[in-house]
């Protein structure tokens, strides 16, 4: 990933619905335009990470996966 993220968020080891319950928390945190880096296991973060950017208007700029490592840049929304 070329974008340098402002925040990291490791959600590795937990499972569905933690990781977005975690982000929504950490999401509340940041102002608009900042960049966080989500860092998680579970597979079902491939769905409902870019739902919850979506759903509530934040942009997912890059979603990578290596190994069993999932990688998400979400940028924060104005609203």
């Amino acid at each position: 990933m070329t974008i340098k993220p402002d925040h990291v968020m490791d959600a590795c080891g937990l499972f569905c619905p933690e990781p977005v319950m975690l982000l929504h928390n950490r999401v509340r945190e940041l102002a608009p335009g900042e960049v966080l880096q989500v860092l998680a296991t579970d597979p079902s973060t491939q769905r409902d990470i870019p739902k919850f950017c979506n759903f509530l208007g934040h942009e997912l700029l890059a979603q990578e996966v290596e190994s069993d490592q999932y990688s998400y840049l979400i940028r924060k929304g104005a609203g």
